[in-house]
């Protein structure tokens, strides 16, 4: 499989952020959001092939208890569901990033599923089509709750973007709002702080969560965090 970087960091995001990791990055990726923070994932895919067990060897190495896959998209990945039973059966709490377009049997003690919205939709052709016909994927949503357990990460731009969130959320009834989490569009600390209150204040006003980006906020916008 190709993968563009591993390395130790923090989660920045979700329930278990501020807890050390290892992230596993593949590389390739379905859709082309306007707003990547990993282009090198995705616009300009790099990486290098490794074998899962050499994958696996790097985990038992690694002290962090959690292993983070993560892209691009790492559900298009052949190897990850081999990949996340390894790191599984190493007694690592395995998360799956994901856009929930891209049916997978990959099995994880989480699935965070973040379906863009259409603030996400790049403008350059053909790139901003083929990501509008691919995002809304809510059968693909449907089947990975049902496989592992799983949250709603929602990137948020604009105040707007919450009756999108509530049109995915009323195709998906069994999930609690407790599931749902709100997270700042921003790719710099300037607009991490500037979006940061209103969208902590929309999710408490509707019962979601708000999802920090403690590894923007630490590091800023690098590579490796």
């Amino acid at each position: 499989m190709q993968i563009a970087e591993i390395f130790e960091s923090i989660q920045g995001e979700g329930p278990w952020a501020g807890t050390p990791s290892l992230f596993i990055r593949t590389s390739g990726c379905n859709l082309r959001c306007s707003f990547c923070d990993t282009p090198y994932t995705s616009w300009k895919p790099e990486g290098n092939a490794w074998t899962v067990n050499d994958l696996v060897h790097i985990v038992a190495e690694s002290k962090s208890p959690d292993v983070v896959l993560t892209g691009g998209e790492p559900l298009l990945v052949p190897d990850l569901p081999e990949l996340a039973d390894k790191c599984r059966a190493l007694g690592k709490r395995i998360t799956v990033e994901t856009a929930g377009t891209v049916r997978s049997p990959t099995r994880c003690d989480l699935f965070a599923i973040s379906p863009k919205l259409a603030n996400s939709t790049p403008d350059a052709p053909p790139w901003n089509t083929r990501h509008q016909n691919a995002r809304f994927q809510p059968a693909v949503v449907q089947e990975l709750l049902q496989q592992s357990p799983a949250i709603l990460k929602f990137v948020v731009d604009q105040q707007s973007d919450l009756s999108e969130i509530q049109e995915w959320l009323s195709l998906l009834p069994q999930l609690p709002p407790s599931a749902v989490w709100l997270m700042p569009q921003a790719r710099t600390r300037e607009q991490l702080r500037e979006k940061s209150q209103w969208v902590r204040d929309l999710a408490l006003t509707n019962g979601f969560n708000f999802s920090p980006r403690l590894h923007l906020e630490m590091f800023g916008n690098v590579r490796g965090t």
